[in-house]
């Protein structure tokens, strides 16, 4: 069970186009914006589909085929672990910020009808 530890599989449909960054050490960084979906009952009972936002980052290699084949509405799956960062905003509030960190990405279908 130790390599079980913080590992996450996710498979969703794009929010957005990837959101890609080329630091000056010519290393490369997508951020994605991931829609996964679950059922789930309201107080009466009816049935209804509960969406859930993950942010995924992507480094290297993989985020550039990121930036070359991906686009908002594609399904894929990724496989990585939950990483938690820190920061101020504009306010000079300090914020938590919980993103999927990726290790490795299949893309499942081109983009949905609609």
């Amino acid at each position: 069970m130790k390599a079980l530890k913080n590992h996450v599989q996710l498979i969703g449909h794009l929010g957005a186009d990837p959101e890609v960054k080329k630091f000056e050490n010519g290393r490369m960084m997508a951020r994605l914006s991931l829609a996964t979906n679950e059922p789930a009952r309201g107080k009466n009972g009816e049935k209804s589909i509960r969406t859930h936002w993950h942010t995924l980052v992507v480094w290297g290699k993989l985020a550039e085929i990121c930036a070359k084949y991906l686009q908002k509405g594609r399904e894929i799956a990724v496989e990585g672990r939950i990483s938690y960062r820190t920061y101020t905003d504009s306010e000079g509030n300090s914020r938590l910020s919980t993103e999927i960190t990726v290790n490795d990405l299949l893309m499942i279908s081109g983009k949905r009808a609609g």
